[in-house]
């Protein structure tokens, strides 16, 4: 792209930006609700029908579950949702359990069975041709900074992955915003940064901490429909590093046929019942002691095959308001042990956040994917990790 296109967008971006931000002050706009998306703002309550549902119908063990339906006779062959209908639950509205919780929580229950939603913005061309490896990019309408630094950086696409193999395409994963208020000035300035890139799919719910999963239920569907023969998927955070010569190294000589699913593995995680931690889980909501096994969400590789498989068993579970561990919970419906591996950091190089590690160009040219950078630091660190580096050793992590 031109520098003067690049110079137009900046501009165009830090414009809607203070517009946003005066029409926000002038207002005394309050944050979104969690609803699934725009058309869902006039959604109303539907009278109950059936028997009332308790809270152990809420949550399903993968012995529950119904078997995913074999990939080969599954799905439309196109995205087959154009208009949002969905009414809230209403039967839980009356129920004490529920009234006692959070409402946050409520939303998220009243509309859980609400899975997927019209498709705004696509790219069926990306999976045209031999796709070695796809990249697959979890972002927000207003973090287009960090989805810049990613272009230039690591989500740069490669016309081949080596002799053989087939291409390598980036792609980003949004819904709408958050704020009503907001969502027409920032879905223009989506809508031109889509026509310079090409690399945004886009669904009609709200981009929310709890419509997550929905990113990842959303985009399984979309891949078992327009790209059935990708042959290996990296899926992650905007603010993530990624190593793609060292990610290319760890897929040779591996099948997409495989169980591969690697990453940053987190076994005998138990639910956070402290109320004032962003991941606390109501015992009505997962009663279980501990969740499955599942990789960290800043950045995993799976298997083309697996991943058209995920699509079935992710169908046949409640959705769960954490995308990490409701992956984890598909994983164990069809028998997968993702796998753990040392060169996915999912929270930094080191824990301590001080430790110089975090900012050792050497221990990033050995890694896969480190979590977390600003777009600022993303940029400082690949041109230093591509620089005539000298490192003492280069650690063995494959």
């Amino acid at each position: 792209m031109s520098q003067w296109k690049k110079t137009i967008y900046k501009s165009v971006c830090l414009s809607l930006a203070v517009l946003v931000a005066v029409t926000v002050f002038q207002r005394g706009l309050t944050p979104g609700q969690f609803l699934p998306g725009p058309a869902a703002l006039q959604l109303r309550l539907h009278k109950p029908r059936g028997p009332l549902a308790q809270p152990q119908d809420f949550w399903k063990t993968p012995e529950d579950a119904a078997p995913p339906t074999p990939a080969a006779s599954r799905g439309p062959r196109a995205w087959d949702v154009t208009s949002v209908n969905c009414s809230a639950n209403a039967n839980l509205s009356q129920q004490a359990w529920f009234q006692g919780l959070e409402p946050h929580f409520q939303q998220f229950l009243l509309y859980r069975h609400c899975r997927y939603f019209p498709l705004l913005l696509n790219h069926p061309e990306k999976c045209r041709g031999a796709v070695h490896l796809l990249v697959v990019v979890k972002s927000v309408i207003t973090q287009h900074d960090r989805r810049e630094a990613i272009r230039r950086t690591w989500g740069a696409e490669r016309a081949a992955a080596g002799p053989g193999l087939g291409a390598v395409r980036t792609l980003f994963l949004l819904g709408t915003a958050s704020k009503r208020e907001e969502r027409a000035h920032y879905q223009q300035l989506l809508a031109y940064e889509d026509r310079l890139y090409g690399d945004i799919l886009q669904w009609d719910f709200l981009d929310s901490f709890f419509n997550l999963t929905l990113k990842e239920t959303h985009f399984l569907k979309w891949l078992d429909i327009y790209c059935p023969r990708v042959q290996f998927v990296f899926k992650g955070d905007d603010d993530v590093f990624v190593h793609p010569g060292n990610v290319l190294e760890f897929l040779a000589g591996r099948r997409p046929q495989e169980d591969l699913f690697v990453g940053d593995v987190l076994r005998h995680a138990r639910p956070i019942r402290r109320k004032d931690n962003k991941y606390y889980i109501p015992v009505s909501l997962y009663g279980k002691a501990s969740y499955p096994p599942y990789a960290g969400g800043g950045g995993f590789l799976m298997a083309g095959g697996l991943a058209r498989r995920l699509h079935g068993a992710c169908d046949s579970l409640e959705l769960y308001p954490i995308d990490d561990v409701f992956l984890g919970m598909c994983l164990q419906v069809l028998g997968v042990q993702p796998t753990a591996h040392e060169g996915f950091k999912t929270f930094g190089i080191s824990r301590n956040r001080h430790s110089r590690m975090n900012t050792e160009p050497c221990f990033f040219r050995s890694m896969l994917v480190v979590h977390k950078l600003l777009p600022q630091d993303l940029l400082a660190m690949w041109r230093l990790v591509h620089s005539n580096l000298t490192c003492a050793h280069r650690l063995q992590v494959f």
